[in-house]
C-alpha cells in the first residue's frame, strides 16, 4: 500500500515538474529566450558561401556541397537552371563539373540520354553551404582519418 502511494506521488511530482520546465524560459542554446511551449521567430539566414572551390566529402557516397550561391535558380518541373552549367553539353564552355553519369540512371539502371527525373532536382540532396559558426560543437572525424588512427602506420 505505502508503495504503490509513493509510486503515485512520483507520478505526481513528475507531472508538475513537466508542466512547469514547459512554461520555462531558456535564455541559452538555439532557442534563445523562448519559452519551450512555443515556437521562437525563424532565425536569419546566413550569407551563401561563394566560390569555386570543390568542398572534401566527409564520408564515401556524399553528394558534392554545392560552393556557391542558387539564390534565384528554377529548379522545378518546367527546368532546372544548375544544367545550364553542369550539363554534359555545357561543361565545356562553363568549366563546371559535370553532373555524375549515376543521374543518367533509370531506376533499372538502364543509362538515358539525359539526366533522370528522378534526379533532376539537385538540391533534394546538393544543398549550398552557408559562411556561419556551427551552432553546437562538432567533433565529427572523417571515416580515413579514424582509420589512419587505429592502425599503427596508418592504413594498409
Amino acid at each position: 500500500m505505502i508503495r504503490s502511494f509513493g509510486s503515485i506521488l512520483l507520478v505526481a511530482a513528475l507531472a508538475v515538474a513537466a508542466g512547469s520546465l514547459a512554461a520555462q524560459t531558456i535564455n541559452s542554446g538555439l532557442r534563445g529566450p523562448t519559452p519551450l511551449n512555443e515556437e521562437g521567430p525563424a532565425p536569419p539566414l546566413a550569407p551563401t558561401r561563394n566560390t569555386a572551390e570543390r568542398e572534401a566529402r566527409n564520408y564515401p557516397e556524399q553528394p558534392p556541397v554545392i560552393p556557391h550561391s542558387i539564390d534565384g535558380y528554377q529548379i522545378d518541373i518546367r527546368g532546372n537552371k544548375c544544367l545550364s552549367c553542369h550539363a554534359r553539353a555545357r561543361t565545356a564552355e562553363s568549366q563546371a563539373p559535370m553532373v555524375s553519369i549515376t543521374h543518367f540512371m533509370d531506376r533499372d539502371g538502364q543509362f538515358l540520354a539525359s539526366v533522370s527525373p528522378r534526379r533532376f532536382f539537385c538540391t533534394e540532396c546538393h544543398v549550398p553551404q552557408s559562411v556561419s559558426n556551427p551552432p553546437v560543437s562538432n567533433d565529427f572525424v572523417d571515416i580515413d582519418t579514424m582509420l589512419g588512427h587505429a592502425t599503427p602506420g596508418g592504413r594498409r
